[in-house]
């Protein structure tokens, strides 16, 4: 067996641990090893994000996919937890409506997303135009 036939670890919460990379490959091993209705969902997510942001440069760093804007910066990434997907707006104060989770970092906001909860694509596609416009994080 080689060291790509090897199934993915999962983290505590069920996060795929994933090797860091860049681009559409990286963040396709993370969308695949995600458990159960967590993959689902995070291929739509990833789906909606490239459709709202057509030249969105992606990447897993941190165990977790990030979008942004190459050479700008990264406006949102998401995580799996044990009970919900926690979407990232690193400028989410800047966006309107606000997403609804605080955190204590400051511009920062989040979505969660929960099993069988239907996302409201036309909102979220939103934030993500929105959050790409921004200034993006470099991390």
């Amino acid at each position: 067996m080689s060291s790509k036939d090897k199934p993915v670890r999962l983290l505590s919460g069920g996060n795929p641990q994933i090797p860091k990379g860049e681009g559409d490959v990286a963040v396709r091993a993370y969308l695949n090893a995600m458990p159960g209705w967590k993959h689902a969902v995070g291929k739509e997510l990833d789906a909606l994000i490239e459709r709202a942001v057509p030249e969105v440069h992606k990447a897993v760093k941190w165990n977790s996919p990030f979008y942004g804007i190459k050479g700008e910066g990264w406006f949102l990434s998401y995580h799996c937890f044990t009970r919900y997907i926690k979407v990232t707006f690193f400028r989410g104060t800047d966006l309107r409506p606000v997403p609804p989770e605080s955190s204590k970092v400051k511009g920062v906001r989040y979505f969660h997303i929960f099993e069988n909860e239907v996302l409201d694509e036309a909102a979220f596609s939103d934030w993500v135009r929105q959050a790409s416009c921004l200034p993006g994080d470099k991390l």
